[in-house]
């Protein structure tokens, strides 16, 4: 594990940059559909393509300084969050394969709740809907909290780009789901972990003024060329988590036992073939295993902008669109990982560990 991990290191970056690849962590080999005991590079593409067809450069190498890899096919990797508008801005949400509530309390997830538990819909006033994760406690205060992903609690923002403020209204159910501040207020954004983006991405007010000064001297000048600020995030100084707290209006307007899992017994690392299981707003309780962990992925937002994560945890399809925020357990309901994008066929979570450290708070 150690010398894959050091590899992992070192060719990561390599890799990343092949055609079709979206992720590159540590699993198990897989021999003619078998799952095999030995542990290897994985290697997740948007899709498999025949070797004919690729230039030798391009194709992933059938083993890495002695390690052998596999390659794993996976599809587009998005971010979860159900979005108001979402076609207006060329945002997806993924197919479901793992089925949508129809009753019980896969019901109940739809609703207003009061008091809210982990596992319903919540989400930042303006645009997101996504799930309540978890009630955390800060560690200097002892104050309980909302978690949830920036992408729900915050709007993706970077903390730069004007998208939410702390002391932004949170509201459940969330505004995709037809939550109003007037009606569903629930709580205020406390504080979020930045999420940093590539492509035409909203920048900085400064980034905006000198791009709009620039046209306009084009502009006058007679000039058709126009200028535009385009960021990009290199794989070395990837995110880690995508994750925000939001501070209850009523202590007692939230709960912490999570809705049909029950309440956190403490927190636990990832590890390869753990059987796990996470409540979330729009597939209710689903079941998996870990696929790939120490996992680096590209994750697209919208249209051409992603964002990279490193450190990930990659489990078999567990989610949909609106699930982000759920929380990862493992069979003794301790928190794993903290869901916030996946695929039709594979689910993506940041390590709970990261998360509290990155948020200071505690379960």
């Amino acid at each position: 594990m150690a010398r894959i991990s050091r590899v992992l290191e070192d060719e990561t970056l390599r890799l990343m940059s092949l055609p079709n690849v979206v992720g590159v962590g540590r699993g198990y080999k897989a021999t003619a559909g078998v799952r095999t005991s030995a542990e290897c590079i994985v290697v997740l593409v948007k899709q498999k393509v025949p070797g004919r067809v690729l230039e030798a450069q391009d194709m992933v190498p059938a083993e890495v300084r002695g390690i052998p890899t596999d390659v794993v096919e996976v599809g587009e990797i998005r971010f979860l969050g159900a979005r108001v508008g979402a076609a207006d801005h060329g945002e997806e949400n993924v197919s479901s394969t793992v089925g949508t509530p129809t009753s019980g309390s896969c019901a109940r997830r739809l609703e207003r709740m009061r008091p809210a538990r982990p596992g319903v819909r919540i989400g930042h006033y303006q645009t997101t809907a996504g799930t309540f994760g978890a009630v955390v406690w800060d560690n200097k205060t002892g104050e309980p909290f909302i978690l949830s992903c920036n992408h729900v609690l915050a709007n993706a923002t970077s903390g730069r780009d004007g998208r939410a403020r702390a002391g932004d209204p949170i509201v459940q159910p969330g505004a995709a789901d037809g939550g109003t501040v007037e009606r569903d207020r629930i709580a205020v954004l406390e504080r979020f972990v930045p999420i940093h983006m590539s492509g035409r991405v909203p920048a900085c007010m400064a980034s905006r003024a000198a791009e709009k000064a620039m046209n306009n001297w084009l502009r006058a000048t007679g000039t058709s060329a126009r200028v535009e600020i385009v960021i990009r995030q290199f794989p070395f100084a990837a995110n880690t988590v995508d994750a925000a707290l939001a501070r209850p209006l009523r202590p007692d307007s939230i709960e912490p036992s999570i809705l049909d899992l029950g309440e956190l017994r403490g927190v636990t690392e990832p590890e390869l073939g753990m059987a796990v299981r996470k409540s979330g707003r729009t597939t209710g309780v689903t079941t998996g295993e870990i696929t790939s962990v120490d996992t680096t992925v590209r994750v697209v937002y919208s249209g051409n902008v992603t964002a990279i994560f490193r450190d990930q945890i990659v489990t078999s399809p567990m989610a949909d669109g609106g699930d982000s925020g759920s929380v990862l357990v493992d069979a003794e309901v301790r928190a794993v990982g903290l869901l916030f994008a996946g695929s039709d066929r594979s689910t993506i979570y940041n390590r709970m560990t990261s998360v509290l450290d990155a948020l200071g708070v505690t379960t």
